[in-house]
């Protein structure tokens, strides 16, 4: 295996110090391999970029409602992409919804735990829980992260625009309980239950160069230094929060990011008592259908777990 420049330099010091004994350079020799060390506890913050090109199917569809699917091939260098998961809780207020998150997040681990083998940059973001990792080095991680400026201001909250879609295709607006603002829950009765927890999904794994974050600037911070721009977001619920948040395909639209709904992990907050009248699970198709329309293509959650093969190479 070859050593990189600063590991040569390293061990040069290391052996330096190692037969010096206490001569007049040793406190200074010391010096230098304390600077070194620290350096590479800087470096190894990030995950390295390695080869590996996933070839990605995306689905999209013309801005007509009748105009059908149409897909294409296309290619991401693995050390350009990341994986942004939205909001996947260990439990929530509507029932149902923690239900298929509980359904979803194995799956969804799946996924993400043979793209971080590959290289890809996964960002947890348990919106309303993040105080829960302050502590953890994978808050530091992200907090640590060169500030960038955005091209466009960053919103907390990037709302639906009219300039740029119709409304969405289903009726996500009714409450049905008094205690809160909660909309769009399939509970027989929509019983509001306060202070869920708001941890990820115990049955996602949040390890090695991870980072949490739920903060726009943070996140776009940590894109720009480690130069992602695929952005796969996954996640719930697809007509709230994966469209809303500042980290959510709107926001990276406006950021000019290259983004895709990975629609096969994720999940609607909508009720069948509501316009349209339809399943929950066609509710989500419709919401899917719409992004696809206006906002960006969407793909299967495989395309993140391979790469082409001889790709990877480190002659590629």
């Amino acid at each position: 295996m070859h050593n990189t420049p600063s590991q040569s330099r390293r061990r040069f010091l290391q052996s330096l110090l190692q037969g010096c004994g206490a001569g007049v350079l040793l406190p200074h020799m010391e010096s230098l391999l304390a600077d070194e060390t620290k350096d590479t506890g800087a470096s190894n913050r990030s995950l390295p970029p390695v080869p590996g090109i996933l070839s990605v199917t995306l689905r999209k569809r013309g801005k007509e409602s009748a105009a059908p699917a149409t897909t294409g091939q296309t290619e991401w260098n693995a050390s350009e992409t990341a994986i942004i998961i939205c909001d996947m809780w260990a439990d929530h207020p509507c029932k149902l919804a923690a239900q298929r998150v509980d359904r979803m997040a194995p799956r969804m681990n799946q996924v993400i735990s043979k793209a971080r083998d590959h290289g890809v940059a996964i960002i947890h973001a348990p919106s309303g829980g993040i105080e829960l990792y302050e502590d953890t080095p994978f808050r530091q991680r992200i907090k640590a992260a060169k500030y960038s400026k955005p091209p466009v201001p960053l919103q907390n909250w990037c709302y639906l625009n009219p300039e740029k879609e119709p409304p969405l295709p289903v009726d996500d607006t009714v409450q049905r309980s008094s205690e809160s603002s909660l909309r769009g829950c399939d509970d027989p009765i929509a019983d509001y239950k306060k202070n869920t927890d708001r941890h990820e999904h115990p049955a996602i794994k949040i390890v090695g160069y991870d980072v949490i974050s739920a903060n726009g600037q943070e996140i776009f911070n940590f894109l720009e230094q480690e130069q992602r721009k695929n952005i796969v977001i996954m996640g719930v619920h697809t007509n709230m929060c994966v469209l809303g948040r500042p980290f959510g395909i709107r926001q990276m639209r406006y950021l000019d990011k290259n983004v895709v709904l990975c629609r096969d992990l994720t999940d609607a907050l909508y009720d069948p008592r509501d316009h349209p009248y339809v399943s929950h699970a066609r509710g989500t198709e419709m919401i899917i259908e719409h992004i696809e329309r206006h906002w960006c293509p969407s793909i299967l959650g495989k395309d993140l777990t391979k790469v082409i093969p001889g790709s990877n190479n480190p002659d590629s």
